[in-house]
């Protein structure tokens, strides 16, 4: 008779993220009492991500409740997640975490943060889950190779780096973005081809008078647009130490993610400040209204930042001095292009200090979406990031990891 180390384990997880301790949360739960399943942490912490991301704060999910507009949210895999939010959406996160006492909050831009505010409390209700459920956790555990075997109830062995050899019926990889090579070596070993890699969620970076030395200035609404391709966004912009950021400049990193890499990430962008608003009809206005005022001493638009209108101001050759009335219409219709289609060169990245998100990964075609195994390696299951499924900024990429996991675990805890 096999003592219990000899014992296969029912489901060995890759991968100490969101998507991994979902997964085998969900499989001990569902296999009941006597069910081992254990997750392989190659960092001496787990949940690592879910601790800075959101600021510190941990944004869960998005308050979209309704699965097909959910998917659109994805530039990667939208389609294909229909059925899986079906299964489980952000209703069911909501429900979930609320269940084990974590109630979260929903923001003005519908993120959705636990009321603590504490990305702490969120890692505790995970682990506390993962204890109860008797899944065990092995940190500071990197995994070399998995290999398939012949033997029904032991369908894989792992291979550590430290030497020792594990055993298990199911395996799931939940590595994150396949940037990171293990995570990719491991699944190609497996059979897997891979989508190539491409970051995505990134800020520009953009050397220009404009915006420099105005770090912190934002815009509540905006539309940016990537000169000589169909890429176009908008929503909030903020200038950094090295460019643009915000979520008007995530979303397009992220649906341009492919096209703006092979761009070599040097590109024109083009940017209306005042998106929805008849600029031209304010400055008329304003040149009446506001005859005796400095041009440059505040903007006749609501909410708009005194610095950057000054350098708008500026770029469009307002001169100092230079009063409402005596704004002639050829410096008028420069600071009209200025507000409403200023182009900037962006000639590099910046990761966006919350987001590590990459686009690529495990091809969907390869993989059930009904139970996220693999239709190539039976046993082989995938949750998060390693899929080629990305999401733009505003707790999407972890609804994906709840919704993957979920049922990446529940298929592993019937199979």
């Amino acid at each position: 008779m096999k003592t219990p180390d000899q014992q296969a384990w029912d489901l060995v997880v890759v991968g100490g993220g969101a998507a991994g301790f979902f997964a085998a949360i969900t499989c001990a739960e569902q296999a009941g009492p006597g069910s081992r399943v254990l997750i392989l942490e190659k960092t001496p912490h787990v949940l690592g991500k879910v601790k800075i991301s959101g600021g510190g704060r941990c944004n869960v999910t998005h308050a979209c409740f309704e699965p097909r507009r959910l998917t659109q949210y994805y530039p990667r895999g939208n389609k294909s997640l229909i059925g899986p939010f079906h299964r489980w959406d952000a209703t069911d996160t909501v429900d979930w975490f609320s269940s084990r006492g974590v109630e979260l909050k929903t923001e003005a831009d519908g993120r959705m943060f636990p009321v603590t505010d504490n990305s702490q409390t969120v890692i505790d209700c995970l682990t506390r889950a993962a204890g109860a459920a008797g899944v065990t956790v092995m940190t500071s555990s990197a995994v070399q190779s998995v290999t398939a075997t012949d033997t029904e109830d032991s369908r894989f062995r792992i291979t550590r780096e430290n030497g020792d050899e594990l055993r298990a019926r199911a395996i799931l990889l939940a590595t994150g973005g396949t940037r990171l090579a293990a995570g990719a070596r491991l699944a190609q070993s497996l059979g897997h081809e891979l989508n190539p890699n491409v970051p995505s969620l990134f800020a520009f970076n953009i050397t220009d008078p404009r915006i420099s030395d105005l770090p912190g200035v934002s815009v509540t609404d905006a539309q940016v647009s990537v000169d000589g391709t169909k890429l176009s966004s908008d929503g909030p912009l903020l200038i950094t130490h090295h460019g643009l950021s915000g979520p008007g400049i995530l979303k397009l990193s992220a649906w341009g993610a492919r096209e703006l890499h092979d761009l070599g990430y040097d590109f024109p962008i083009s940017i209306n400040w005042l998106p929805g608003q008849d600029v031209a009809s304010t400055l008329r206005a304003t040149r009446q209204g506001w005859g005796k005022r400095r041009v440059r001493g505040r903007a006749p638009f609501e909410n708009f930042p005194k610095r950057l209108w000054e350098r708008l101001c500026i770029a469009a050759g307002v001169a100092d001095d230079c009063i409402w009335s005596q704004l002639d219409k050829t410096t008028s219709a420069r600071l009209l292009a200025e507000l409403t289609s200023g182009t900037f060169r962006v000639t590099g990245k910046s990761i966006n200090k919350d987001e590590f998100v990459t686009c690529g990964g495990v091809r969907l075609p390869d993989v059930n979406l009904k139970t996220m195994e693999s239709k190539i390696q039976p046993g082989l299951y995938f949750a998060g990031e390693i899929l080629d499924v990305d999401g733009i900024t505003g707790g999407f990429n972890f609804q994906n990891a709840w919704t993957t996991g979920h049922i990446a675990g529940a298929a592993a805890a019937g199979a």
